[in-house]
Formats: structure tokens, sequence, C-alpha cells
């Protein structure tokens, strides 16, 4: 039997295993959505990293290097997700965290807003749980086309068929253990994709001879590959290999470094901060995960990226292939099948985060809000449960054209979360002033934009305009309007001072 497919299906079947032994540990919605708050700050760095970087850590950044080198986006879009990354965790972690448990003990952002502002009219809640469902269906839809092109290409299995196994594997656990489940197979494939980038980066300098040794291969194919502001083209269809193509350009960089703003405004990014069992432990949550979980993965697929350039005589067809192709190329297959494994633990880590903050959003935002107010805790997981089903039908139906762009679908997403939700998240934990109807502007300004600006054919990414947009929404619409209440700003400075 092949070894590839021995490791996948061990890989698959503790993932399993995890999701049957979380499902008796879940018993309340609080459970089911934030695994009642119990995670320990390992886990919770893992988790969050895991549920960040889905297929594209493994095939869209080595790809864009491959293509590019340090040019182009792969270099700037690293430095900008890094430094986001890193400003997330030191100042809204911890805020986040005890805010949510001030606020009658919030368990969703568009309940954390609500409650937040005392907004009786739910419009507040209403529109963010639209907006998440909006986004997070085409950000679903990304993840199952890369599980499905990868089960393609590592077995020559059809498209389809591919496609409804991925989402059946990935819906299963989910639907079995809810938030456990995720967080602590998260933990695993976490470790994994960490694990695949460090040694196969490492492996693979070692072999060549060091940086130093790579740069001057680099550079002798072409030096717009080792030039961080030079942009090259990559055609091999067109028979355009590492050609020379200017400069990036102003808006290309801002556009590749903007793509930090989108942290602030992640929902499965966020809900892991709410989720930390105390937040004394976000320190040493941050440190893990800054390190461990965000600067070795992303480099490492940098470094993997380049390192296929100067590895195969043949230039690939696809460039988001080289991680798979090259760990076949230079491993023993059992260790292939174990490296492989981390690509699916990509995809599935965000994946199942986006089912499970979309099914929350249906069951806690509209179901228990307009449907079954009293409903019991027991009600509430199972109706969560089939909302995973749900939208992960939605979702495979979405990713049913098997020529759908994972990066494009990604992109989107994120600069659509990044300005919709990271405005009204920074100014609702760190501005005293901001008002419901402030919030609720900058929500509607934020998602509009994102929506719209493509329609203007400008080059600049949707997220800085978007981002921008947003913010003066919130600050003008809280000037102009009726502030916050005297319990509201009580409370606010009650947070503030925790220690």
């Amino acid at each position: 039997m092949d070894p590839t497919l021995i490791t996948f299906a061990a890989y698959l079947i503790v993932m399993i295993v995890i999701g049957i032994i979380t499902y008796r540990m879940t018993n309340t919605l609080s459970d089911y959505v934030l695994g009642g708050r119990k995670l320990n700050s390992w886990v919770t760095a893992f988790s969050a990293s895991a549920s960040d970087f889905s297929g594209w850590l493994l095939i869209g950044l080595p790809g864009a290097a491959y293509a590019a080198g340090f040019g182009q986006w792969s270099l700037w879009i690293a430095v900008g997700l890094a430094i986001g990354a890193m400003i997330n965790w030191q100042y809204v972690a911890k805020r986040l965290r005890i805010y949510t448990e001030y606020t009658n003990d919030s368990i969703t952002l568009p309940q954390f807003f609500e409650n937040r502002y005392r907004d009786n009219s739910h419009l507040l809640r209403v529109i963010s749980a639209l907006f998440i469902l909006a986004f997070f269906l085409f950000y679903t839809a990304s993840g199952l086309v890369a599980g499905a092109k990868l089960f393609q290409g590592t077995f020559e299995i059809e498209y389809h068929t591919a496609l409804v196994i991925g989402a059946i594997i990935i819906v299963a656990y989910t639907f079995l253990g809810g938030f456990l489940a995720v967080s602590y197979t998260d933990f695993i494939q976490a470790a994994l994709m960490s694990a695949a980038l460090l040694f196969t980066s490492v492996y693979g300098l070692i072999k060549i001879g060091g940086f130093g040794e790579l740069f001057n291969q680099l550079g002798s194919i072409s030096p717009s590959l080792v030039d961080g502001f030079a942009a090259t083209s990559y055609d091999q269809a067109g028979g355009i290999l590492w050609e020379p193509a200017g400069a990036i350009g102003a808006v290309g960089i801002i556009s590749a470094l903007a793509w930090g703003l989108g942290y602030f405004g992640q929902p499965h990014i966020l809900v892991r901060f709410m989720a930390i069992r105390s937040h004394k432990e976000v320190r040493k949550a941050r440190l893990i995960n800054v390190t461990l979980g965000l600067v070795i993965p992303l480099y490492g697929a940098l470094i993997v990226g380049m390192l296929g350039i100067v590895t195969f005589d043949q230039p690939l067809a696809d460039s988001e292939q080289v991680f798979i192709q090259l760990v076949q190329f230079v491993y023993d297959p059992w260790v292939a099948g174990f490296l492989l494994a981390a690509v699916l633990a990509a995809i599935m880590s965000t994946v199942d985060s986006q089912l499970l903050v979309s099914s929350s959003a249906l069951s806690e935002d509209f179901y228990r809000r307009y449907f079954r107010k009293k409903a019991s805790d027991k009600e509430l997981v199972w109706v969560g449960r089939v909302s995973v089903l749900l939208i992960a039908l939605i979702a495979v139906m979405i990713a049913w054209n098997e020529t759908s762009s994972v990066l494009d679908l990604v992109s989107y997403a994120w600069a659509g979360f990044g300005a919709t939700f990271g405005p009204p998240i920074l100014f609702s934990l760190f501005w005293r002033k901001t008002s419901r109807n402030g919030l609720l502007a900058g929500i509607i300004v934020g998602g509009v934009t994102i929506f719209l600006w493509p329609l203007t054919g400008s080059a600049l990414y949707e997220m800085v305009p978007g981002f921008v947009l947003s913010s003066i929404a919130i600050i003008v619409f809280s000037l102009i309007g009726k502030g916050p209440s005297k319990e509201i700003l009580e409370e606010y400075d009650k947070v503030a001072g925790v220690k």
C-alpha cells in the first residue's frame, strides 16, 4: 500500500478520535462555541495559528515565493502579517478576553457588540452575524477547494469526489466536538505545519550550502528574485521564467503590508482570545504563538518556495505545487506522507474554525434571539451542529467549480473581515467615546466598501480603503450622535483597570 496514503489515513483517524472524545465533554453552547473558556496557553497559541494559516501557508505562500522570490507580495505580506499578529496579541487579546466576560459572558462577536452597547434594537448583532455568514461562506469554500486539489494532486482522485471526502472529514469532528475538537486538533495541526516548514527549509538549506549559496543561485537565475522591491514574471505555459518585471511600487507594498490589518477583525482568530481560561495566560500564549506558530511557519514557507526554484530541473507548471512536489522529491515516501499531511492540516484547521464561528452566528445570534429565546443548552448545541452541516453544504456548492481561485477567495474574505470588524473591535476596546451608532456605521461602511471597491478597478487592496473608511465612520458618527451611557462608560473604565 502507498505509504503516503497510510500516513494520511492515520492522521485522519486521529482527528476523528479527538472529535469523539470531545463529544463527551460538550454539554452547553459555551462548551460548543468557546470550549467553556478552558483553553490553556499552549492550545490557545497553536490553535490561533492553525486557524489563521489555511492552505495558503503551505500552498499559496510557497507558490508566490517560487514564482517571484523575495519580490512581488511574498516578502511584504509576510512582514505585514507578522506585525499585525504581534500587535493583535499584544493589545487586543487580553482586553477582548476580559471585556467579553464582563459583558454578560458574551460568546460571539455579534453578542459582544450588542452587550457592550446595550443595543436593544439588536441591529449590531444581526448585521454583524450577516457579514460573518457572507464572508465565511466564501472563506470556507476556498478551504474546501484547496483540500480537494490536494487529494486530487496527491492521490489522483477526481476533483468532485475529493471535495466531498474532504468536506465529510472536516464536518465530522467539528459536528461532534465543537470548539474543543477544533482547538485540540488545531494544536496538533499547527505543530505539524510548523515542524514541516522548519524541517523542510532547514534540511534544504543545509543540503544546498546555506543562505549565501541559495541567494547566489537565485541571483544567477534572475536578479529580481533577491530584490524585495522588484517584481518578477513567471508563466511556465507562456514560456516566461523568472523575468524581471520592474519595481513593485508603493501601491503594491502598501497592499501587501495591509494584510496585517486583517488580524483585528478575524472572528475565527479572535474567538481564541475569548476562550483562553484566564487573561493572565495571554502573555505566555503570545510568546508561543509569535515564535513557534508565526515566525517559523511564515518565513519557512518563503524559504521552501525559493528552494524549489533551485531544486527542480523542470520549472513547475503550477507554482503552488512547490511544497507538495518538493517533499516528494526530497524525502522518503513515509516522511513525505507526514509532511503532506501538514498541508491537509493547514486546510482543515481553518475550515473547521470557520464552520464553527458561522454555526455560532446562526444558533446564538439568530435561532435563540428570534426563534427560541428559552432554548436549552442541549438544544442550542444541536442547532449549532445542524448549522455546521448546512453551512458546509452551501460551501461545497460554491466550491463545486474546480476552476475556483483559492487565493482570490481567501484574499477577499480576509479583507472583508478585517475592514468590517477590525476597526469596530479596536474602537470598542480602546476608545471610550465609541457609541453604538458609531460602531454600527463602521461595520456597515467597512463591509459595503469591500463589496464595492473592486468596481473601481484600483490595484489597491480593498482592505486599505475599507479599514480607513470604517474607522472614519466610527469616529464621525460617535462624535455627532448620542454618546455612550454612564453605565457603559463605567464598565469601560472598570475593564480598562483590570491588571
